[in-house]
Parts: C-alpha cells; sequence; structure tokens
C-alpha cells in the first residue's frame, strides 16, 4: 500500500494557507502606497521602523512545537495550565528595515498602546536616534489591530505624547489593510527567525526568552536586541474627545483612514489634561 500511495504521489502533507479572505476594495492602493512612502523614505534617508506584537508565550516548563537537536528529549508538562506558569511574555517587536535591525520588548502585563509606544520611546533613545542622528522623521509600518490598530486612539495619543513630541519627531504612520499582517517586513525579517531560533526549546525563564531573542542571527547580518519592560500597563485606558483634539495629526489624502502624519508640538502647546 506504501508503495502504491508513493507511485501515485501521495505524501503526508501539511494545510497551506493560501485562501485569502474576503479583500477590502482600497487593498492595492494602500500596498501601492506604502512602497511609494518607502521609496521616498529610502530617497532621502528616513528610517522605516516596521512595528507588531509577536505571539504571546507561555513562560515555563511547556512544550515548544519544532524540533531540536539533541541526545535526549525535553520532559516539559503534559498540560499548558496558566496556573503552571511563572508568567506570560508579552512581546512587541520593532524591525528597522534600513539597517537590517531588530528589536524585542519582553512585556509581563498586557499588550496595550502605551506598552507598544513606550517600546518605541525606549527603541529611539537607545538605538534609533543614535543611528540616524540627522533625521527628525519616521515611518512607521504597522498592522492594523492589536494595540497598534488604525483606529485606536490610545495608540495615536500615545504616538503624540510619548514619541513625536519628547523627540522633536515627525511621525508617518502607515497601516497594512485588514488581513495582510504577513506583508508587514517584520513578520519575516524578525519574527519568523525568533521562532526558528528557539523552536523546540521550552522558554523555561524569561532571561531564556531573552537571550534567544539576543542570539537570532541571519546570514543577511541581522541583530536582535531585547529588553524586558516589567511595567505595569492596564487595559480599558479611555482617550477623551478633548484630548484627541489637541493632537496634531494630518491624514493624508490617499486612504486617510490607515495613513497619517502626526507632528509634534511646542511644549506650549501640548496641553495638560487634569
Amino acid at each position: 500500500m506504501a508503495r502504491l500511495l508513493e507511485e501515485l504521489e501521495y505524501r503526508l502533507r501539511v494545510n497551506h494557507k493560501k485562501h485569502a479572505g474576503k479583500q477590502h476594495p482600497q487593498r492595492n492602493e494602500q500596498f501601492e502606497y506604502i512602497a511609494w512612502q518607502r521609496r521616498q523614505c529610502a530617497q532621502n534617508g528616513i528610517p522605516i521602523a516596521s512595528v507588531d506584537s509577536k505571539k504571546r508565550e507561555l513562560v515555563g516548563n511547556f512544550k515548544n512545537p519544532g524540533a531540536v537537536w539533541c541526545r535526549t528529549p525535553h520532559l516539559v508538562n503534559d498540560h499548558d495550565f496558566r496556573t503552571d506558569a511563572i508568567g506570560i511574555a508579552i512581546l512587541y517587536g520593532l524591525y528597522d528595515v534600513v539597517a537590517n535591525c531588530g528589536a524585542l520588548f519582553v512585556g509581563t502585563t498586557h499588550d496595550t498602546a502605551d506598552f507598544a509606544v513606550d517600546s518605541l520611546h525606549a527603541w529611539w533613545q537607545a538605538e534609533g536616534g543614535p543611528r540616524y542622528p540627522s533625521t527628525n522623521q519616521l515611518l512607521i509600518l504597522a498592522d492594523n489591530g492589536g494595540s497598534n490598530g488604525a483606529s485606536r486612539r490610545a495608540w495615536r495619543y500615545a504616538l503624540q505624547r510619548k514619541l513625536a513630541d519628547p523627540f522633536g519627531l515627525t511621525l508617518t504612520v502607515c497601516h497594512y489593510p485588514p488581513g495582510t499582517s504577513k506583508w508587514n517586513p517584520i513578520e519575516h525579517r524578525l519574527f519568523a527567525e525568533i521562532s526558528k531560533n528557539w523552536r523546540g526549546e521550552p522558554l523555561r525563564s524569561y532571561e531564556t526568552i531573552l537571550n534567544f531573542i539576543r542570539t537570532t542571527t541571519t546570514q543577511t547580518g541581522l541583530r536582535v536586541t531585547a529588553t524586558l519592560s516589567e511595567g505595569d500597563y492596564p487595559t480599558g485606558v479611555k482617550i477623551s474627545n478633548r484630548e484627541m483634539k489637541l493632537l496634531s495629526i494630518t491624514p493624508h489624502d490617499v486612504c486617510p483612514q490607515w495613513n497619517y502624519t502626526i507632528h509634534p508640538r511646542p511644549s506650549g502647546e501640548c496641553g495638560v489634561i487634569s
């Protein structure tokens, strides 16, 4: 039977994600606009940051998909119960498209807009600013959902207050259309490589996770930093209409729901909300 199946070209095969869901009518227009923005930035020496949240991980003696070369298998828990975990690793990443460098911030509470923008703030302060000292602009490529979703008020509010204003940065933000997150460069340039590096290895501690991230490399020269962020990021934070009106945001003519520029405000115009 095995020989006959072989002759008939039968194989054990896995499912392939090939059928796309319903496409947004402005999908192609947005992809073309993002490509144009990237070309403009490349020509003018403006850095490009691709950002996203990676799948959260249970920290502890749990099975990690994949296989690893070893003499004996890792013995792990037979169930993935949250109560048996040391904690949860909330992974927010940034991929510097120009420099081929990644930065991952490992949170311990929730994936919120404040956590995402605090990660961007820390990256610009430690890496982005020193790497690009002659520019005051940044292009951010983001997905359409999660902590950096296009419709999230908290995301735009935090970008203004924690990134644009403190550093005097003009931020151009472009979101990928719904259902197209796999085209975001961070997915295949950074997250996929990290998953390869730790496949089959139990993520028993936060330090283990940080070490696997930091040792992720590729033949094209990818370098990655990792930082543990133990701050508390509560969910359910609401941004009022009054607070939103204080922001300096300009929607673009092309797909304004996904493309906008946040300008730094003079200190006297930032407005303090009590």
